[in-house]
């Protein structure tokens, strides 16, 4: 008699762990309930529309530093299902895969729909029903078994996997069944900001800059992009995770320092001396003196300095490159609110990872209940890593509840 396992959620951990828990076991009746109206709608709008699969990070060591919440309980997991079996996966079933530069893994297709596709095909044939428009009311454990009720139907199941992602209601379900909350608050997000030195640069970017939090020596490095509302890019979304506590506490209004060379205040003065001598004919606001900075926000970094454009450098006073050098390495901003990055929402909160068995990802509460991707108080920066995550976790359930 086949064993009915029902997974709440359509995304990627939960579709994941439905195609490998199929293959595991083909005894198993595999049901998904989906709220909407399609499956692994995240996956769709992942990495602009390419789905960034995971990271070219293969020790587990290393790949842990990348879960702001989270690293000491995937450390075990990713033992046993990492980013290089990730991409086996994908690839001995027809999706080709590259790594870019940065390390961040895509489709070769460039298209999302390759992954989706690959997942959609294989649970078809592998008779893993998807429901779709399907909201879950309620979820009651009963022995070993659950009951789960929607609008129109009641399903009984003798495993059950949660991978809803960050969803409230179904925290509340958990809640019901035991299980702690911890309160959720957004962690990858961009900085509003108005001022007057990026405030018509909308569009430019640094390659590598240094962004940090003085009060709680918090830091990251990486590109920053300018946008018309403040900041963004890769450096400004690793603070935003590392510190999503912090900035919910702040209530999103603190002080940011920008160091827009990623070197220390003293060597950029240095430079500038030696720069001086060097193009002292030269009138410094003709050009940017350093690579990585454009000319236009070279331009308003020397007329925040309160320096003549065009002046010489030679009449330059070494009092005033003191105060440029300080502008280049410690500008100061006001965060005053934040905005969500695209449409790849994540939060920092979800069940409380102590009442979670991360050999099984099993609950410590129930037996035969899972939980998989960010339904759990787990999250990343951004790069690929929520994904791992999430196949990680999908994987690991997977393989547990397939032994029955």
């Amino acid at each position: 008699m086949k064993k009915n396992v029902i997974i709440i959620g359509g995304g990627a951990a939960g579709f994941f762990a439905a195609v490998n828990m199929a293959e595991f076991n083909p005894y198993l009746q595999v049901t998904i309930l989906e709220k909407g109206g399609r499956v692994l709608e995240k996956v769709k709008v992942s990495g602009g529309g390419r789905c960034n699969v995971t990271h070219a990070c293969f020790e587990p060591k290393e790949l842990i530093k990348y879960y702001p919440r989270g690293k000491k309980e995937l450390l075990g997991p990713f033992h046993q299902f990492m980013t290089g079996d990730t991409m086996e996966w994908f690839e001995n079933r027809g999706v080709e895969l590259k790594i870019e530069e940065d390390g961040r893994v895509f489709p070769v297709s460039n298209s999302s729909l390759s992954i989706i596709d690959c997942l959609e095909n294989h649970a078809k044939r592998l008779g893993v029903n998807v429901k779709l428009h399907t909201k879950v009311d309620s979820v009651e454990a009963f022995g070993e078994t659950f009951h789960i009720k929607t609008e129109n139907e009641l399903f009984v199941a003798d495993k059950l996997l949660i991978a809803t992602g960050s969803n409230s209601k179904i925290w509340d379900l958990a809640n019901k069944l035991g299980h702690t909350i911890v309160k959720p608050v957004p962690s990858l997000f961009t900085f509003k900001i108005n001022d007057s030195l990026i405030k018509d640069l909308p569009g430019l970017s640094v390659p590598k800059a240094t962004v940090s939090l003085p009060e709680k020596k918090l830091e990251s490095s990486g590109p920053i992009l300018i946008t018309h509302w403040g900041l963004s890019g890769p450096a400004i979304l690793k603070l935003s995770a590392i510190a999503a506590i912090y900035f919910a506490e702040q209530n999103y209004h603190l002080p940011v320092l920008v160091n827009w060379l990623s070197e220390p205040y003293d060597q950029i003065f240095e430079n500038l001396l030696q720069l001086k001598r060097k193009f002292s004919k030269r009138q410094i606001g003709l050009k940017s003196v350093f690579e990585q900075l454009p000319n236009r926000l070279w331009q308003n970094f020397i007329s925040a300095s309160n320096i003549n454009s065009e002046l010489r450098w030679a009449d330059v006073s070494n009092k005033s490159l003191e105060v440029l050098a300080q502008k280049m390495t410690r500008s100061e901003f006001m965060v005053d609110g934040k905005t969500t990055f695209k449409e790849e929402f994540v939060t920092a909160g979800g069940i409380d990872l102590k009442e979670i068995d991360f050999k099984r990802f099993e609950s410590k509460i129930h037996p035969n209940l899972f939980f998989a991707g960010e339904t759990l108080n787990i999250d990343a920066v951004t790069g690929g890593f929520n994904f791992q995550n999430a196949w990680t976790g999908g994987y690991i359930a997977a393989r547990a509840i397939a032994e029955v």
